[in-house]
């Protein structure tokens, strides 16, 4: 079934039809969850890292065990006088240079998974031929430089190579005992043919050292898987958050895009819309009326004032709607001008004057004197202003009180507040009554019901302003709605110029 590419904007907001810019990532992904999840507790998940790690650490200190052999062979020369031992030291040299040239050609045929298991068997045979050379070491002898002094030598050779060989190869597991295995076999040996109690005291030294360093470097091999599977899973998160922040970052431009389309078509409706509406308003008046004679059905008078009243909220409705989409889609453009907040307080206290004696509301004013004009939209701010009255009136109770006062913020701005003593509304519907078409239970119970757009449009209009608007409100304690403008909205007034005596030209000499 084939996936067709959808060309609309506001309905699909993922096209997955597009191939991921991610693919790769997540890829990736998938790759790094399937080893996570088919690995178990054993280092098996992890065991070409690892390997990799040991070919690293191999070729950087590969001059380390040459320096310790030459100084190992230069004691043994000058305790015993013989020269025997420079043959034991160019075979461990050999040995070595068969490790260090497995891990070069490992690094250069960049190790496969399925070739794991296969390197690591030949790194294990590289270190039981080391073992071998330090088997060899362990049972040889000086009668001239005597027993114990020769024998503490050996000693602390073995123990110090025993614990580079630890540190070395931690990182191969196992990698300890195939090197020590022969040293601790040839002691033993030695000590039961030979019955020496120094012998003897070595090999359960040594043995005792050896399976402590194995104890501690399959801690430290644990460790360091531990590591990379932590590595691992950050990795992992971090591509799956790549993968999602690129996933919202498509929903979100397509969202924006179906938003944008939405608000376009609605700002383009106002003609379309707005025409037929006058038309059944001119003509319900006129029906209503009886401008033309009088209607011989007393009902249909009724009618007509019906569809008045519902035309004339329909108007109502749709000039909200074309306002804040016109806000949205950017094409609400100021006129500002020089504007006094409190002559436009008391206006639009006028206008709902009527209305809020029919419910018996008293409107109380709270103006500061001498406050200067300040630099707005005059029409905008008009209708911040009677959007908070209408609603003030609306959902106050008869015989209620709303005051509206005008002063300074504490910023050097203008404020407008109006307060009711009405029902108030809950704390937690706050966000919905702000939101559009969003209205609180209290108002959706009420007789009154509105749009829901009226406070979402006053957000907006002083949003354009670089103004704020508060919405305080407590259950049965009333509300206040405060509109702030900003300081370098507030027109400063300025001391008339004083004539100055102007000053004369200054002559030019062009001797």
């Amino acid at each position: 079934m084939s996936i067709v590419a959808s060309t609309s904007t506001d309905k699909i907001i993922v096209d997955k039809s597009r191939s991921h810019r991610n693919k790769a990532v997540s890829k990736t992904v998938r790759a790094t969850r399937e080893r996570l999840q088919t690995g178990s507790s054993a280092p098996t998940g992890f065991e070409r890292e690892m390997l990799l790690l040991h070919i690293h650490s191999v070729l950087h200190g590969a001059i380390a065990l040459p320096l310790l052999v030459a100084l190992i062979a230069a004691t043994g020369v000058y305790l015993s006088g013989e020269p025997d031992i420079l043959a034991w030291a160019l075979a461990t040299l050999s040995a070595h240079a068969v490790i260090v040239f497995l891990a070069r050609k490992a690094k250069r045929e960049d190790v496969g998974a399925e070739k794991v298991a296969v390197w690591r068997r030949r790194f294990l045979v590289g270190q039981l031929l080391m073992g071998l050379c330090w088997g060899v070491f362990a049972t040889q002898d000086c009668a001239s430089c005597g027993g114990i002094r020769f024998g503490f030598f050996e000693g602390t050779v073995l123990l110090v190579a025993l614990a580079a060989t630890a540190m070395g190869t931690f990182l191969l597991r196992n990698a300890l005992l195939y090197t020590f295995l022969p040293v601790v076999a040839a002691l033993a040996f030695s000590s039961a043919t030979t019955g020496d109690p120094f012998h003897i005291g070595l090999t359960g030294i040594l043995s005792l050292s050896l399976a402590f360093l194995v104890f501690m470097t399959g801690r430290m091999n644990r460790a360091n898987v531990h590591i990379l599977s932590v590595q691992s899973e950050k990795d992992d998160l971090i591509a799956e958050l790549e993968v999602a922040k690129s996933m919202s970052d498509e929903a979100r431009r397509r969202a924006e895009e179906a938003n944008l389309a939405k608000s376009r078509f609605l700002a383009s409706m106002s003609h379309e819309l707005r025409t037929p509406l006058n038309a059944i308003l001119g003509f319900s008046e006129v029906m209503s009326t009886e401008v033309l004679g009088p209607l011989s059905n007393p009902t249909y008078k009724e009618y007509t004032s019906d569809i008045h009243r519902s035309g004339e909220h329909l108007l109502n409705l749709i000039n909200e709607i074309l306002d804040l989409s016109r806000i949205e889609a950017g094409k609400y453009d100021l006129n500002e001008e020089a504007v006094n907040l409190i002559e436009i307080a008391e206006d639009c206290i006028g206008m709902v004057q009527l209305r809020a004696r029919a419910k018996n509301i008293t409107i109380a004013d709270q103006f500061e004197q001498g406050m200067p004009a300040v630099w707005v939209d005059e029409k905008a701010i008009r209708q911040v202003t009677l959007n908070l009255l209408s609603n003030a009136v609306k959902f106050t109770p008869s015989g209620g009180e709303v005051t509206v006062k005008v002063g300074w913020t504490a910023g050097g701005g203008q404020y407008l507040s109006i307060k009711d003593n009405g029902p108030g509304i809950p704390e937690e519907e706050i966000p919905i009554v702000l939101s559009a078409f969003g209205q609180g239970s209290i108002a959706i119970k009420s007789a009154e019901q509105g749009t829901g757009l009226g406070l979402p449009i006053v957000q907006a209009i002083l949003a354009k302003h670089n103004g704020q608007f508060i919405l305080r409100s407590k259950l049965r304690e009333g509300t206040e709605a405060i509109a702030i403008l900003p300081p370098r909205r507030v027109l400063e007034s300025v001391p008339p110029v004083e004539d100055v005596r102007a000053l004369e030209p200054r002559r030019k000499s062009f001797a």
